[in-house]
């Protein structure tokens, strides 16, 4: 296993986990480069190549934003929104780019050159970044692929090199795997669920207790960044005039449901998953989980997870936060095996990468806690999947906004419905987890690439953006 649940669940801004938070850690890693290699103080030039879907899709995504900023050291993780806003506001009045946060060097619209149509051999989201000095010579480049979830890869290095906000190099487990077989058979040696399993492998990297609070913070960014959707009104930006509707939905619930109601489980979890993508959508600060794109879907269905399950109603906020850990955990095995099996990128596999794969991890994650067996939560995670597969990525205007935050609510049903229907079952099931993880793989792949998150297909060409 190359990656952990804090690399699947990672802090970044909006709007777009492999438009934003992957080419802003890009450019970051390229500018610390700079000072590493001793060459920033003679940098006078800057091009910015991008090519495929980031430059198909890039200027609704934020992606020409989230490059400035990493050149200028700013890490996804740690940049707030504001600070995103203050740096836009001085570079609209002309204020220099500052490479590696000390370097002013002027910039233009032509330093950053767009090929829509040329697809770099190893993904479709690919950026070169080149620096010069005062003579015009080369002194620095580079090429690195968002490959998604915000995480980034670069020409002379091995995919399995990949790294987000966790380790580069993850030292030995004692429960690797890349397939839900393998993870099932850790499960019937060990007697672990996948939580179990998952949350081993965790503590080779750190110990339990600061998993357990990494996990806590991880749902407490998931809160806030729903509680701030639920003060903005009006619209959304970008120009599609879509409206913010969270704040309206959770007025008329805590009017229509004032005792939290089970007869109201799905309104709740549409208006989770709504208001997370409507805060995505404006640029907010979310958990990539896995995409932003698909960032609402495994925060409504934990909602779900404490508030609906038996026993949650009057649970105490210790037993609320042991059930969030195993469901992040339970959620972030699964994650994994998407990420060595396919990929969780909109732009190579369609919105079946994306909204697919959060929804077969959250209903991973609710039948962990529900007490399902390692079969049960395998059999849940797979039929999610499986009735997303094929499922196109075509935002309207190149933004993360329609079909996408609708999309989420769905996804977040679907990841409820799955985990109750395996729950129903014995974990027997005709297609297993790692089939629909390879058909998903497949059937991107022969996907045309005007679904691909390249705005030159379905919704984005036949509906009318204003």
């Amino acid at each position: 296993m190359t990656v952990g649940v804090f690399d699947l669940f990672s802090i970044g801004i909006g709007p777009s986990s492999s438009h934003t938070v992957g080419p802003m850690r890009a450019a970051a890693v390229f500018a610390a480069e700079l000072s590493e290699r001793g060459v920033l103080s003679r940098v006078r030039g800057l091009r910015v190549d991008l090519y495929g879907s980031l430059a198909a899709t890039g200027h609704g995504h934020g992606t020409f934003t989230a490059v400035l900023l990493g050149l200028e050291g700013r890490e996804p993780e740690h940049i707030l929104p504001a600070e995103v806003e203050e740096r836009l506001a001085a570079f609209a009045a002309g204020a220099d780019l500052l490479i590696g946060g000390e370097v002013p060097l002027a910039f233009g619209a032509g330093d950053i050159v767009l090929h829509p149509l040329t697809i770099l051999p190893r993904h479709t989201n690919g950026m070169r970044l080149s620096v010069s000095d005062a003579a015009g010579e080369e002194v620095h480049s580079a090429t690195f692929y968002s490959i998604g979830g915000g995480f980034i890869t670069r020409d002379g290095a091995e995919d399995s090199d990949t790294a987000s906000s966790g380790y580069d190099a993850v030292p030995a487990q004692p429960y690797p795997f890349r397939t839900a077989a393998e993870l099932l058979a850790h499960c019937a040696a060990t007697g672990l669920s996948f939580s179990g399993v998952m949350l081993k492998n965790e503590e080779a990297l750190r110990p339990e207790p600061e998993v357990r609070a990494g996990l806590l913070h991880i749902r407490d960014v998931m809160e806030e960044c729903k509680n701030s959707a639920l003060e903005r009104t009006g619209l959304l930006p970008g120009g599609l005039k879509v409206r913010r509707r969270a704040p309206g939905w959770h007025a008329r619930l805590r009017a229509e449901d004032p005792n939290r109601d089970p007869e109201f489980w799905q309104e709740w979890v549409n208006l989770v998953a709504l208001a997370v993508n409507e805060e995505n959508a404006s640029g907010g600060r979310v958990v990539t989980a896995p995409t932003n794109g698909a960032a609402g879907i495994i925060p409504a269905v934990l909602f779900y997870a404490t508030h609906y399950t038996p026993g949650m109603r009057h649970a105490s906020a210790e037993a609320r936060d042991d059930v969030t850990v195993r469901f992040l955990l339970a959620a972030g095995s699964v994650g994994v095996l998407y990420k060595e099996q396919a990929s969780i990128s909109g732009a190579e596999l369609g919105c079946q990468g994306e909204v697919g794969s959060a929804s077969s991890m959250a209903a991973a994650g609710l039948a962990d806690i529900m007490g399902g067996t390692p079969a049960q939560i395998a059999n849940a995670a797979e039929i999610a999947m499986e009735h997303n597969l094929g499922l196109t990525c075509d935002p309207i205007g190149g933004l993360v906004q329609i079909p996408c935050i609708e999309r989420n609510a769905i996804g977040a049903a679907k990841a409820v419905n799955a985990a109750k229907m395996a729950m129903w079952g014995d974990g027997v099931h005709r297609v297993s987890l790692d089939e629909v993880i390879i058909t998903m793989r497949e059937t991107g792949k022969d996907m045309s690439s005007k679904y691909k998150e390249t705005a030159m297909g379905g919704l984005a060409v036949n509906v009318v953006e204003c």
